[in-house]
């Protein structure tokens, strides 16, 4: 899998710059507002001054969250902090970003990144034992005996994934003991060559850049080798070269490039395709007020959507897999009613080393009270309630070449139409999904929303 086998390298790879990157995007901007960060507090000062700032209060809490961050990894009290960094590739979406292919352990101290270890999963899952039932329907789909920690962002709480992930870390025989927890999808990936530039590798074909990267090295590690006499024991020397390039340019990057590379992993925080979890509570209370922290809104009591697509057993077919939502609420019945609309759309021509026919499992999160009244190509759906949400679960399948579109009509509880809100929160690992929100009033006018879900959109 190459999403797996590209971050492998040891030693000042690809890997190593994107956990780096990741990590200095999260203090960049604390740096730039407050040079000398080895002061004690500067994280407080900067959080205070920001309150001042004619800024969005999500852009202070950024802000804030950043400057926080800032002091926590380059505080230079000689403490180490060790994360575990799971790399997910949404191009086979789970509920938490993407499958786990790989993780790492970094370590930092005193501002720097002293250790990583790296580790791939087909190896280090055979250490834990095969004791723990996986989810519906993983077993049906996937035939699979046991639950590991490759399956283990099940949940659309990243909370919840990260403790996973480390239970089951544990549970391998793993023996650091780790200050968070950081997810990264693979458009990480495609962030950092948006500053570098296109790239181009001696002895390859081709051209690596934001819009084809993972495309084409997937392509590279899997078929292009053999086209190239390159034998299988060197095919994937390609990240190596690619990782010394990047390793040259990251270096050489302006004070500008890294401010623009700071912005780029905002908007990655933003999009989920980086999640924090911490436990030292303060920390973690600014990635949740930052929402980085990658939550499934509990406390939110209002009317609520999130829908989390399951990929399972497609391959990497999500890259050709095109979904659009449209939601319509009706205040203006005694009951409220809610009527979704879930088209997916693929893309694929053929099936090839990359994609199959898609096989999703489908979760709808919806607020407690609602009751499923009617569906279409949403067969055999069952009924659970996580996090303080009710969710509607069931297997959709969709040809290539084919669309679908999954129609669930439910009713609400009263309660929500006596003032009305909306909160519709994405999954990890999928942006630019179109979202449209129709909501018939009790006097029968109409409002609502169309736009990218990019990040959770809030409705008043």
């Amino acid at each position: 899998m190459f999403y797996a086998s590209f971050f492998m390298i040891k030693k000042y790879s690809l890997k190593f710059w994107i956990i780096f990157w990741t990590c200095a995007g999260l203090f960049l901007i604390g740096w730039y507002l407050f040079w000398n960060y080895k002061n004690k507090g500067v994280g407080e000062t900067i959080s205070q001054v920001v309150g001042f700032f004619p800024i969005s209060e999500m852009q202070k809490k950024e802000y804030k969250a950043l400057a926080t961050f800032g002091e926590y990894f380059l505080s230079t009290d000689g403490k180490q902090r060790t994360l575990l960094v799971l790399f997910q590739n949404n191009l086979e979406i789970r509920p938490g970003g993407g499958f786990i292919g790989a993780f790492a352990v970094v370590k930092l101290k005193d501002g720097k990144i002293s250790s990583m270890e790296t580790h791939d999963l087909s190896n280090f899952d055979g250490r834990i034992p095969d004791t723990f039932e996986p989810p519906y329907p993983m077993k049906e789909t996937l035939h699979i005996n046991a639950w590991k920690l490759r399956d283990s962002n099940y949940s659309p709480d990243f909370e919840t994934n990260a403790k996973k992930a480390e239970a089951f870390y544990y549970l391998g025989g793993g023996q650091e003991q780790f200050d968070g927890v950081v997810g990264v999808t693979a458009n990480m990936f495609t962030s950092i060559l948006k500053i570098t530039g296109p790239i181009q590798i001696e002895g390859y074909p081709g051209t690596y850049e934001s819009s084809n990267a993972i495309v084409a090295l997937e392509y590279q590690v899997e078929k292009a080798f053999e086209e190239q006499g390159i034998s299988r024991g060197d095919r994937k020397s390609v990240m190596n070269d690619l990782g010394k390039e990047i390793e040259k340019r990251v270096f050489s990057f302006s004070a500008s490039q890294k401010v623009q590379l700071a912005k780029v992993l905002i908007e990655d925080l933003d999009k989920k395709d980086i999640q924090l979890y911490f436990h030292d509570s303060n920390l973690q209370k600014k990635a949740q007020d930052a929402s980085w922290a990658g939550n499934l809104d509990q406390s939110w009591s209002s009317d609520y959507l999130m829908t989390v697509d399951a990929n399972l057993g497609s391959f990497k077919s999500d890259y050709y897999v095109k979904r659009s939502i449209d939601y319509t609420v009706d205040l203006s019945k005694k009951i409220p009613e809610a009527h979704l609309k879930i088209t997916y759309e693929h893309t694929a021509k053929l099936k090839d080393w990359m994609t199959r026919d898609y096989t999703d499992y489908l979760r709808v999160y919806v607020p407690k009270g609602s009751w499923l009244v009617s569906q279409k190509n949403f067969e055999s759906a069952k009924f659970g309630y996580e996090l303080g949400k009710k969710y509607f679960g069931a297997i959709v399948r969709v040809p290539i070449g084919t669309t679908k579109t999954v129609e669930i009509n439910y009713t609400l509880p009263e309660s929500i139409g006596e003032n009305y809100n909306l909160k519709v929160q994405k999954q990890a690992g999928l942006n630019e999904v179109p979202v449209t929100f129709h909501l018939i009033k009790p006097d029968a006018s109409t409002d609502g929303f169309s736009k990218a879900l990019n990040s959770d959109v809030v409705f008043k």
